[in-house]
C-alpha cells in the first residue's frame, strides 16, 4: 500500500541534463513607418549643420537638429520580458528600431514634409545598425579634409589632447571609408558645398528625388530651430545665415599615415612628410 500511494523515486538516468544557454534570438525587421529616411554620415566638425540647414530650407525636406537616436534605448525590466517580446517576434534591438522609426515618422508628420534627414555625426559610428534597421535608407557622405577637421577640433577645445583628437578623427574617417565602399551613397565634400553651393545642392536634390529650390541657399530666411551645444553647431558662423568659405587644411601639415591615405582617396592634397 505504501508503495502504491508514494510518488515514484527518480533514478539518476531520469534526471534531465542541465540545459545549455539559450541561443540568442534576433527578431526579423518589422514594417517601418518611414521606409527610406536619409542619414548624413560625417565626422564631427565637417560642416554637417550647414548641410542640414540648406536641406531643411527645402519645401519637401525636413532636417531637424541632431536627434541622437543611438542614445535612445529600450529597457526590458523583468526577466520574462524578453520571452514575452520573443513571442511577438521582437527583441531589444528591434524594439529600439521601432521607437527610432516612430520618432522619425512623428517629426516628419509634424513638419508636413515628405523627406526626413538625420544629420547626427555619431550615427557614422553605427551606420551598419542603421542599415539593418532601414534597409532602404539613403545616405549622404559628407567628407572634409582630415587635417581641417583636426585643426577645427583643436581650436574648439580649451585644453586639446592632440593624440586623442587624431584618434577621434581617425575613428570617424575609418567608418566613413567603410561606408563609402559598402553603401550606395551620395558623396559630398564640405569644401565643394561652400565653394559651389548651387551645384552641390542641385546634385543632392537629384539624389533625393526632389526639385532644386533656390531658397535653399538663403537658409537664414528660414526657421531651423535652436542652435545649441549637443544639437549641432551653434557658432556665429552658422547663425549668420550665410554660406561662408570652408577653412582649408594646411597642406604642409603631416597627417598620420592612415589619415593621409584616406585623404588622398577622397581627392584631397596631402603634404609630403619631411625627410629625417
Amino acid at each position: 500500500m505504501a508503495q502504491a500511494v508514494s510518488p515514484p523515486r527518480r533514478i539518476l538516468d531520469a534526471v534531465p541534463s542541465p540545459r545549455g544557454p539559450e541561443p540568442s534570438y534576433s527578431a526579423p525587421p518589422a514594417p517601418r513607418m518611414v521606409e527610406s529616411p536619409v542619414f548624413v554620415l560625417s565626422s564631427v566638425r565637417s560642416g554637417s549643420t550647414l548641410l542640414r540647414v540648406l536641406l531643411n530650407s527645402h519645401s519637401r525636406i525636413r532636417a531637424p537638429h541632431e536627434m541622437h537616436l543611438r542614445t535612445v534605448h529600450v529597457h526590458l525590466s523583468r526577466e520574462f520580458t524578453a520571452d514575452a517580446m520573443k513571442e511577438l517576434r521582437l527583441d531589444k534591438d528591434e524594439l529600439e528600431h521601432l521607437l527610432w522609426d516612430r520618432v522619425l515618422h512623428l517629426e516628419l508628420t509634424r513638419s508636413g514634409k515628405d523627406v526626413i534627414v538625420d544629420k547626427t555625426p555619431p550615427n557614422t559610428l553605427i551606420w551598419p545598425r542603421l542599415h539593418r534597421c532601414w534597409p532602404r535608407a539613403r545616405y549622404i557622405l559628407l567628407l572634409r579634409h582630415p587635417g581641417a577637421v583636426i585643426a577645427s577640433l583643436t581650436d574648439r577645445r580649451a585644453d586639446p589632447d592632440h593624440e586623442a583628437i587624431r584618434a577621434e578623427v581617425l575613428d570617424y574617417s575609418e567608418k566613413l571609408e567603410a561606408a563609402r565602399h559598402a553603401l550606395d551613397a551620395h558623396v559630398v565634400r564640405y569644401e565643394d558645398l561652400t565653394a559651389e553651393p548651387e551645384r552641390t545642392t542641385r546634385g543632392l536634390c537629384e539624389y533625393l528625388g526632389v526639385e532644386w529650390e533656390s531658397g535653399m541657399l538663403d537658409y537664414g530666411a528660414q526657421d531651423h530651430g535652436t542652435f545649441r551645444p549637443q544639437l549641432g553647431d551653434w557658432s556665429g558662423t552658422i547663425r549668420s545665415g550665410r554660406i561662408r568659405p570652408a577653412r582649408t587644411a594646411d597642406e604642409r601639415a603631416e597627417l598620420p599615415p592612415r589619415l593621409a591615405e584616406m585623404a588622398k582617396a577622397w581627392g584631397y592634397p596631402v603634404g609630403v612628410p619631411p625627410r629625417h
